[in-house]
């Protein structure tokens, strides 16, 4: 079983940065693909970015894409998202979640693991 803890969530003001931070535990952090999705109410969760076991194997939303950065760190077992250039349209809950795979994926059903999420509230 793995456990998910998100931070970093914030208010911020558009054109700031922020950077989100999953801690894992209780398993192989290293063998899971990890990814983050958002959701805001009374809409479906969202892929935002995702990073399977190379870290070079990468994948965004297109909404994110040249704005936000995913990466890991398997010594440390975190995975942070980097987000640069906040617009309105980026507050949301964000999740953390983690697949048993090797492979990146943006399907919110091929995750395993979830965290509580973390608010992120961009203001203009």
């Amino acid at each position: 079983q793995v456990q998910l803890v998100e931070s970093g969530g914030a208010l911020v003001q558009a054109g700031d940065s922020l950077r989100l931070s999953c801690a894992a535990s209780g398993g192989t952090f290293s063998r899971y693909t990890m990814g983050w999705f958002r959701q805001v109410p009374g809409k479906e969760r969202e892929f935002v970015a995702t990073i399977g076991w190379s870290v070079g194997a990468t994948a965004y939303a297109g909404s994110v894409r040249g704005r936000f950065i995913i990466s890991r760190d398997n010594a440390k077992n975190t995975v942070l998202l980097q987000m640069n250039s906040l617009k309105r349209e980026d507050t949301a809950v964000y999740y953390c979640a983690a697949r048993n795979s090797p492979w990146p994926s943006g399907n919110t059903n091929d995750y395993d693991y979830w965290g509580q999420g973390t608010q992120v509230t961009v203001s203009s």
